[in-house]
């Protein structure tokens, strides 16, 4: 039964406030012709903050503070909040404070007027800041619903196989030997960050997912992100749909978070600072997985744009994010992007992170998709970690039909949602512990390469493995 918290209960996450704070009120937008501009400000402390490690509770959720101990890791500096004195600094100068990231100690902030930057710069907190955004030439009016059908068209259904149109892509892993043992990740909860789910909200086949709630970090906000595009619609349909015989996610079990962090109207910088925010919320209420399908290296204004020495898992500002999640007990699982047939062909940010995983596209015969985006990290890291089927996908899009989608974008999510099956059965284990049962039982872990990384994962061997004395 779809089910979205409202402000009370988004309130018990008191980390909404600490890692993303929204502005009490939002600047106006800009006129047409005139300038706005996102700054990131780095702090350089945390000192005299009012929140303490030994206290988590008062920013982390109970869940959040429970997977942390659970796998024995500590609560650290970088989980407390940006200081609130700190931030109220740059309001009372009469900016608009977009959000904070309490992992990298940065301050989101909104002007009109770039003379306003100047006490800005000048504060003792403050040591040193970036630009991150202007207004595009050209905003579009917000996107509109798609016009959907109820029900699935009969020719859709697929008798010989519980899992409808989705069977391939499932079989393909071994994620029928899990699902027929009950590993179906309940218990599991996975945050979706993506750009929007059009119409999940209404289409009756979504009606049945457990989704716990929603969240926006782009600024503005859309009115809805159930308006907004359909992509994630279609990468939340092949974790979680349950349609016997036409069409079933990889973890039908499961919760789910759906967070949006890209911002549809332009490519710049700060949609990192989104992810960032989307990220740190994921952990402060308890996530235990996030699919991503989002990439970085191309912006609009190309002197911004990322370059390959960046690809080590710390140089982009996503990427070092994304990179502290497996400390907080999080597994990321992350799209490797769709780049393998243009000029850059490398990973895009975060797929170069440290301690996650990267998926690559397959197609229908199980060779390497010529776009996927290929390794390794500039560090020499194997990327991508494991390969899945997108090329194409079985999806289901915001006007509720199955479709055939192409992309790591869809390869993600049928990866992931096998990976909060096999944490369910293996709750035990760490984060890191998973993660490496997955490589270890690719088809290519001998010996892997920068198209397949370690090759196509068998979940049940890696079950089988993980069950071993």
């Amino acid at each position: 039964m779809l089910r979205t918290l409202f402000a009370t209960l988004l309130l018990l996450a008191t980390a909404t406030v600490a890692t993303a704070r929204r502005p009490a009120m939002q600047a106006a937008p800009a006129e047409k012709g005139e300038q706005a501009h996102i700054y990131r400000f780095y702090l350089k402390d945390k000192h005299n903050t009012p929140y303490s490690i030994a206290h988590p509770g008062r920013f982390l959720t109970r869940k959040s503070i429970e997977r942390r101990q659970r796998q024995n890791l500590p609560v650290d500096s970088t989980d407390l909040p940006v200081n609130p004195k700190y931030v109220k600094q740059f309001e009372r100068r009469g900016v608009v404070v977009v959000g904070t990231s309490r992992w990298q100690n940065t301050v989101l902030v909104y002007v009109r007027d770039t003379a306003a930057l100047e006490p800005l710069k000048q504060l003792d907190c403050v040591s040193r800041w970036k630009h991150v955004w202007s207004t595009p030439e050209r905003i579009d009016e917000y996107p509109k619903r798609m016009e959907y059908h109820e029900r699935f068209n009969d020719w859709d259904s697929l008798p010989s196989s519980t899992y409808g149109r989705a069977r391939d892509q499932i079989l393909t892993l071994g994620g029928e030997r899990l699902h027929n043992i009950g590993m179906r990740g309940k218990g599991m909860t996975i945050a979706v960050i993506d750009g929007g789910f059009n119409n999940v909200d209404r289409i009756p086949a979504f009606q049945q997912i457990d989704i716990r709630g929603s969240r926006d970090f782009v600024y503005p906000g859309s009115p809805s992100i159930f308006a907004e595009g359909d992509h994630g619609t279609r990468v939340l349909s092949a974790l979680a749909i349950n349609q016997p015989y036409i069409f079933v996610g990889t973890a039908p079990e499961a919760s789910y978070w759906l967070l949006r962090s890209e911002d549809g109207q332009s490519e710049q910088e700060v949609e990192e600072d989104y992810w960032t925010f989307a990220a740190e919320f994921a952990d402060s209420v308890g996530a235990d997985i996030i699919s991503s399908s989002l990439g970085y290296n191309e912006f609009d204004d190309r002197s911004t744009s990322h370059r390959l020495w960046q690809l080590d898992g710390h140089a982009t500002y996503i990427s070092h994010s994304a990179s502290l999640l497996a400390a907080k007990g999080i597994i990321l699982v992350c799209s490797a992007g769709n780049s393998g047939m243009g000029q850059w062909k490398k990973l895009t940010s975060p797929a170069d992170a440290d301690r996650c995983i990267t998926v690559g596209a397959l197609t229908p015969d199980l060779n390497n998709a010529p776009f996927s985006s290929i390794g390794p990290t500039q560090d020499g890291r194997v990327k991508p970690d494991v390969m899945a089927i997108g090329s194409p996908a079985s999806v289901v899009n915001g006007r509720g039909m199955i479709s055939q989608d192409m992309g790591t974008s869809f390869s993600t999510p049928i990866v992931c949602g096998l990976v909060a099956c096999l944490w369910q059965a293996l709750h035990t284990k760490t984060a890191d512990e998973i993660m490496e049962l997955i490589r270890q039982s690719g088809s290519n872990y001998v010996h892997p390469d920068n198209i397949f990384g370690y090759g196509i994962p068998d979940f049940w061997k890696a079950y089988e493995q993980g069950n071993l004395p």
